[in-house]
């Protein structure tokens, strides 16, 4: 066996696999909240030269607002769980790694948040 690899213990293993776990989630979360996004600026867009109904209970811009708030809300608080759970996990493990996934994260955020502002900016 090749004496240049450090051997990783069972608990370093047990780590990683957590760690990667973590990232794995708020992967699924980023997912998730893109979708609501951008279908909520879809909807947007898309009746955007419809005049609005009288009897709806949400016209489509206010239906686009909730959907990417929504978006953006869940997109926060995974990211605070996330960060939360992998200070707890640094807690326990020597190396730090780095996390692709909080970045998307916040890039998606800001995203969201730019859209957001710009459907709230049109009237």
């Amino acid at each position: 066996m090749d004496s240049s690899v450090p051997m990783l213990n069972s608990n370093q293993l047990a780590s990683d696999r957590t760690w990667l776990a973590y990232e794995r989630t708020l992967m699924a979360w980023i997912r998730t909240a893109t979708s609501m996004i951008s279908f909520g600026f879809t909807i947007y867009k898309f009746f955007e030269e419809r005049p609005p109904n009288p009897h709806a209970l949400l016209s489509s811009r206010d239906f686009a607002i909730l959907m990417i708030s929504f978006g953006l809300i869940a997109l926060t608080l995974a990211t605070i769980q996330h960060v939360r759970e992998i200070t707890s996990l640094k807690g326990q493990e020597s190396r730090t790694h780095f996390s692709i996934a909080l970045v998307l994260s916040i890039l998606i955020a800001l995203l969201g948040a730019i859209a957001l502002i710009s459907i709230l900016h049109r009237e």
